[in-house]
């Protein structure tokens, strides 16, 4: 009877599960981190907030929509909404995040409550229920389509 290199019966099974589960993971995709997406999130309405059309570009896809009480929205009508009014101020909390995310594709689901002032006196809450997705472009992320429902 020929002997085994690596011992007994028992550590060839062994050694041949922890190859297997060293090969299955070294195979495994590697996801990107959820707090990128999270970041231009965030960078996204600080740029509507200080009516950046040049930030919110940088931070969308070409084809970037918004769909939004009825109305589809693209960045520069985000920021020409705000000639409507003589000011406009606006703060966004978001809760409630699920993120998921792979190498090419991404999608957040959150609710958002937002607290507005326009005119300097006209004072508005509101809340929704919001999802964006995500696409990695040229190895960076961009936001590619946002969806707001108000929260009844």
């Amino acid at each position: 009877m020929h002997k085994l290199p690596f011992g007994n019966m028992k550590s060839a099974h062994l050694l041949i599960i922890l190859l297997g589960l060293l090969l299955l993971t070294s195979c495994e995709q590697k996801k990107d981190d959820p707090e990128v997406l999270k970041k231009i999130l965030t960078d996204y309405f600080d740029g509507i907030r200080t009516q950046d059309l040049a930030k919110l570009n940088s931070l969308t896809t070409s084809d970037f929509v918004l769909f939004e009480d009825g109305k589809v929205w693209r960045n520069d009508s985000l920021v020409t909404i705000k000639d409507k009014f003589k000011s406009f101020k606006g703060e966004w909390k978001f809760d409630h995040m699920i993120v998921n995310i792979d190498q090419s594709s991404g999608d957040i689901v959150y609710y958002d409550h937002g607290e507005f002032v326009l005119n300097d006196t006209i004072k508005m809450n509101f809340d929704w229920l919001e999802s964006a997705t995500f696409r990695k472009v040229d190895g960076k992320w961009k936001m590619n389509f946002l969806h707001s429902t108000v929260k009844k």
